[in-house]
C-alpha cells in the first residue's frame, strides 16, 4: 500500500465508523423486541416485565438528548463520543451479565443515556465536515443506517435468542468498543470545544418548531406501526409472522430511499422536502388506516416509509444547515423530540383506536397535513442566537 493510499483508507474507516454509530443507536434500543420471552425466562420474570426494558432504554435516550448535544459541544465532540462509547460498552457487558431484572433495567437506562451522547454529536460532526451543498446526501446516508439499525434489530435479536439472548449484548459491546477506538474522522475531531455553548441557543423557537415537526413526523408515521399491527389482526386476520413482515416494509423503504432523499434535499431544500413528505404521509396514513385490502395497506405502509425519510432527513438538514451556534445542541433537541413522538403515539392513540379505529389513523393524518407547513421555518429566517 502506497503512502498516499494509507490516509485515504484511514479516512474511509473513520467515516464508516461514524455512519456505523448511526446504526448502533436504534439497533441497541430495538434488539430486545423479538426476544422478550427469552429475556424474561433468563431473568425469572414474565415477558411483560421484560418489555419494560424497551422503555428503560428509550425514555432516558429521549430525555437526556435534550441536553446531551449542548454538553458534548462544551466538552468536545471527540472526548464525549469516545466516553459515550466506553459507557455503552460497559453497560452492554452489564446487560450481558445481569442476573436480575432490576440490574438489567438499570444497565439499559445507562445504555440509552450513553447513546444520547453519540447520535447528535455524530450528526453535528458529519455536518461540520460536509460541504453545505452535499449535506443532504450525507444526512440521508446516516438516516439509512439508522433505519437499517431499527429494522434489523428484531431479526438479529431473534437469531441471537435461538442460541442465547445474552450474546446480542456481547456483540453490541464489541462494536461499541471498536467504534470508540476509531473515534471521529480527522476532518471533524479537531473542532474545538465550545465552552460557551448554551442550552438556550439550542432551544430557540426555530429549533423547537423543527423539533415539533420531527415529533409529528415520527409519531404520526413510524410511530403508527403498533396501530397497523392491531388492524392487521382485527381486519385482515394476519398471524404474527405476516404482521411482522407487513411492518418491516416501512423500515426497508427507509433503508433504500434515505440517501436519494438526501440528494433531493440538496436540490430543492429541506423545507420543501419536509412538506412533500408530510403531505404524502398524510395521504398514505389515511389509506393504510381505512382501505379494505391487505395488499394495498402493505403497499401504502411501504411507501409511507419513504415519506418518513422525507420528513426525518429533512428536519435534520434544516437544523444543521441553519445559521447559529451550538448546532450539536440544536440537532440534539430535534432528535429528542423525534423519539418522544414514538413514545407518545401509543399513549395517545391506543385509547382512540379502541373507540374508533379509523379515527386513530385519520387524526395523525390531519396533523401531518396541517402542522408542518405552519411550523417549518422558511429558508433564511432562522436567526443566529442572541449574542
Amino acid at each position: 500500500m502506497s503512502g498516499a493510499d494509507s490516509p485515504r483508507l484511514r479516512t474511509r474507516v473513520q467515516l464508516a465508523a461514524l455512519y456505523a454509530g448511526g446504526f448502533l443507536g436504534p439497533f441497541g434500543g430495538g434488539v430486545v423486541t423479538s426476544m422478550l420471552p427469552e429475556i424474561g425466562d433468563g431473568l425469572g420474570v414474565d415477558a411483560s416485565a421484560a418489555a419494560t426494558s424497551l422503555t428503560a432504554y428509550l425514555l432516558p435516550f429521549a430525555l437526556v438528548m435534550l441536553v446531551s448535544g449542548t454538553l458534548g459541544t462544551r466538552w468536545g465532540r471527540m472526548r464525549t463520543v469516545r466516553t459515550a462509547y466506553g459507557v455503552y460498552l460497559a453497560t452492554s457487558v452489564a446487560c450481558f451479565a445481569a442476573p436480575t431484572l432490576e440490574l438489567f433495567l438499570g444497565a439499559r437506562v445507562l445504555q440509552g443515556s450513553a447513546n444520547a451522547f453519540t447520535t447528535p454529536l455524530l450528526l453535528a460532526a458529519l455536518a461540520a465536515m460536509t460541504p453545505p451543498q452535499k449535506l443532504g446526501r450525507a444526512l440521508g446516508a446516516f438516516g439509512a443506517l439508522q433505519a437499517a439499525g431499527q429494522t434489523s434489530a428484531p431479526l438479529i435479536g431473534g437469531l441471537a435468542a435461538e442460541v442465547n439472548w445474552r450474546l446480542a449484548f456481547l456483540a453490541i459491546a464489541l462494536v461499541a468498543g471498536l467504534l470508540g477506538a476509531i473515534g471521529l474522522p480527522d476532518a471533524a475531531r479537531d473542532a474545538p470545544a465550545e465552552s460557551g455553548a448554551r442550552l438556550r441557543d439550542a432551544l430557540r423557537p426555530e429549533v423547537l418548531r423543527v423539533g415539533l415537526v420531527a415529533l409529528l413526523g415520527w409519531g404520526a408515521l413510524g410511530g403508527l406501526g403498533f396501530l397497523l399491527a392491531f388492524r392487521a389482526e382485527d381486519v385482515f386476520g394476519m398471524d404474527p409472522a405476516a404482521r411482522g413482515l407487513l411492518l418491516t416494509g416501512f423500515g426497508v423503504a427507509g433503508i433504500l430511499t434515505a440517501r436519494p432523499v438526501g440528494t433531493l434535499i440538496d436540490r430543492i431544500g429541506a423545507r420543501r422536502t419536509v412538506m412533500v413528505g408530510a403531505l404524502a404521509g398524510a395521504v398514505l396514513v389515511t389509506i393504510v388506516g381505512t382501505v379494505g385490502s391487505a395488499a394495498v395497506a402493505a403497499l401504502g405502509w411501504f411507501v409511507a416509509g419513504v415519506a418518513s425519510q422525507f420528513v426525518l432527513v429533512g428536519v435534520n438538514a434544516a437544523v444543521l444547515g441553519a445559521e447559529g451556534g451550538n448546532r450539536g445542541g440544536a440537532v440534539s433537541v430535534v432528535q429528542s423530540l423525534r423519539f418522544s413522538g414514538a413514545a407518545l403515539a401509543p399513549l395517545a392513540l391506543t385509547p382512540l383506536y379502541a373507540v374508533h379505529p379509523g379515527l386513530s389513523f385519520l387524526l395523525p393524518a390531519l396533523l401531518l397535513a396541517v402542522l408542518p407547513p405552519l411550523l417549518m421555518p422558511r429558508p433564511g429566517r432562522a436567526p443566529a442566537p442572541d449574542s
